[in-house]
C-alpha cells in the first residue's frame, strides 16, 4: 500500500528480472567457461511461490513474466490450471532484465528500503523453514 498504484506487483519481479541478468552474466563470463570446461555444471534459477495473491491482477502473472530458459518454475495447482485456459505464456525474460532497473530505481524513489525489505523477507522466510521443520 505505499507504492503508486502503477508500480503494484512489480518488485518481485523487478528482482527476478536482476536475478536472471546477474546470473546469465556471470554464466556467459571467462571464469564460468572455465569452471564448466573443467566439469562444472549450472544450477538453474528456481522460481518458486508463483501464485498470485492478489486477485486484482492475473493469475498467471508470476509464471507469464518469469518463463525463461535455464530456470525451473514451480507452480501451485490453482495457478497450473489457470494457465491451461490462457492461450500463451507471454514473452521470454531477456538476459539483460529489461526494464528491471527503472522499476527497481521507481520503487526506490516512491520511499521502499529495498535492501532492508529483501534482508527482512530473508529473516522472515528462514523463520518460516524453521517453522516448518520443526
Amino acid at each position: 500500500g505505499r507504492l503508486p498504484s502503477i508500480l503494484d506487483n512489480r518488485l518481485g519481479i523487478a528482482m527476478a528480472k536482476r536475478v536472471y541478468k546477474i546470473s546469465r552474466e556471470f554464466l556467459n563470463s571467462a571464469r564460468w567457461r572455465r569452471v564448466f570446461e573443467a566439469g562444472a555444471r549450472p544450477q538453474d534459477l528456481l522460481w518458486a511461490s508463483t501464485g498470485t495473491k492478489n486477485h486484482q491482477v492475473s493469475d498467471v502473472l508470476y509464471v507469464t513474466t518469469l518463463v525463461s530458459p535455464f530456470t525451473i518454475i514451480t507452480i501451485p495447482e490453482a495457478t497450473l490450471n489457470a494457465l491451461s485456459h490462457h492461450d500463451e505464456l507471454g514473452p521470454v525474460m531477456t538476459i539483460d532484465g529489461g526494464d528491471c532497473e527503472v522499476d527497481l530505481t521507481q520503487i526506490a524513489q516512491a520511499g521502499i528500503d529495498i535492501d532492508a525489505l529483501g534482508a527482512q523477507l530473508q529473516r522472515d522466510g528462514l523463520k518460516a523453514f524453521e517453522n516448518s521443520w520443526n
